[in-house]
């Protein structure tokens, strides 16, 4: 049993995904779907996403010499990129992405439905 998830955790370590900080994604499957929101952070080792306002869970949180109050935090938490499409920004409509090779060796992406390309995200 533990080869399995082995070799799965291998496989999805060499899976490129075309998701990156600061994409506009729209959860497709589980119950947050026709949610949208801007990706915070991408696990690639784990194959999940966090998208901002989307699988918010609350944890109790102890008093420290920190935080003397402790009490109650909310935080987005992950969940899978197969979950998740990208958003044309053209459309405002979710599309698969392909990825096409400019003739100057630059990588664009490319919404399937519309062939408008999406622009990478500006990360600061």
């Amino acid at each position: 049993m533990a080869d399995k998830k082995r070799v799965k955790q291998e496989k999805r370590r060499k899976r490129r995904y075309q998701i990156r900080k600061g994409d506009r994604v729209r959860v497709i499957r589980g119950n947050f779907r026709e949610m949208e929101g801007t990706v915070l952070r991408v696990q690639r080792e784990d194959g999940r996403v966090v998208v901002e306002g989307v699988n918010m869970r609350k944890r109790h949180r102890r008093p420290t010499q920190d935080e003397p109050e402790g009490g109650i935090t909310t935080m987005e938490m992950p969940i899978d990129v197969s979950n998740v499409m990208l958003i044309d920004p053209h459309s405002g409509e979710p599309s698969r992405v392909r990825i096409q090779l400019e003739k100057d060796g630059v990588k664009e992406r490319i919404a399937v439905k519309t062939g408008n390309p999406i622009p990478w995200p500006q990360t600061t």
